[in-house]
């Protein structure tokens, strides 16, 4: 009965994560890039000005712009989802790697 639980549990979890990170995105600037997951065909000649593509793969996108509202502009484009990237999370960066150079 556990194992059961514990089986429909995760994808509710893993969609509530999902919605509360496309959330984040949406609503706030608060990540330096965005995450286009399954961007459609042709998704990259529709790109806001100023956007880089800087990481690609078989099914996303990974994009930076300096300009607000970033994911407004990148579902305009046509992306399905968009998800933020390079957010630091709740810990702190170790004093090594929050020091350039070192």
């Amino acid at each position: 009965m556990t194992i059961r639980r514990v089986l429909l549990a995760l994808p509710l979890l893993l969609m509530a994560w999902i919605a509360i990170m496309a959330g984040v995105m949406r609503f706030s600037d608060a990540a330096p890039a965005a995450v286009v997951i399954l961007p459609a065909a042709g998704f990259t000649t529709r790109l806001p000005p100023g956007t880089a593509i800087i990481g690609a793969g078989p099914f996303h996108l990974t994009l930076r712009s300096d300009t607000p509202g970033l994911a407004r502009h990148l579902y305009a484009a046509g992306a399905r989802l968009v998800l933020p990237a390079g957010l630091t999370g709740c810990l702190p960066l170790p004093a090594t790697a929050a020091k350039p150079g070192a």
